[in-house]
């Protein structure tokens, strides 16, 4: 531990109220840093729900319970089907480095030939650090408004099967219903074939970013 630029190496001690405490001073450092997260999370929350209320949406964020990664968990924390789950997966333009966001449903998987074909170049994965960097978002809760840095947007058209579709809000735990033409009025995007034809057997799920 460092301690005012130095190397601290006295013994930590354990607290058994909080959990954790370092060096004879005793600092609490469990409560300092839960608020850290709880802040970082409202202001995530705080950065997408401004966003859709000055594009006029009327539904804002809400937060689940347990964290939804993938869609398959955003899906049974809902009560939804797969497929009304908007999952955002970003991907690297390697042309500018520019970040490309493909809007997909939950229970497809992006064609990224046709990703290509629509933003005319090549395209990679993206890593966390990118889509952090980019997005303002860690993965597993990009939004697909408020960004960092707006990126190159794509809607898959499959999504328009469903009447209200559930997207990421910005956080892990924050979600937010939308109907599936809202997402071209609030990204401006637009709504293209982007996914590999469905086949019987479900593949395993992409993370959503």
């Amino acid at each position: 531990v460092y301690l005012y630029g130095h190397l601290d190496t006295r013994p930590t001690e354990v607290h058994r109220t909080f959990g954790m405490a370092w060096g004879m001073g005793g600092w609490l450092l469990f409560p300092f840093l839960q608020k850290i997260g709880d802040e970082a999370t409202q202001a995530l929350r705080q950065r997408v729900a401004a966003e859709l209320q000055r594009l006029g949406h009327p539904h804002l964020p809400q937060m689940l319970d347990d964290a939804a990664r993938t869609a398959q968990q955003a899906a049974d924390a809902l009560g939804i089907l797969v497929g009304q789950v908007a999952k955002s997966i970003i991907f690297r333009r390697k042309s500018d480095d520019a970040a490309v966001l493909v809007v997909t449903s939950g229970d497809r998987r992006v064609d990224e030939k046709k990703v290509e074909a629509h933003v005319g170049g090549k395209i990679g994965r993206a890593d966390a650090e990118f889509v952090k960097s980019r997005t303002g978002f860690s993965i597993g809760g990009v939004s697909p408004v408020a960004h960092a840095t707006p990126p190159v947007t794509l809607i898959d058209q499959d999504l328009l099967r469903f009447d209200v579709v559930w997207a990421a809000a910005g956080h892990p735990h924050g979600v937010f219903p939308l109907h599936p033409s809202d997402l071209q009025r609030l990204t401006g995007a637009p709504v293209v074939d982007v996914v590999q034809a469905p086949v019987a057997d479900t593949p395993a799920p992409q993370v959503a970013a």
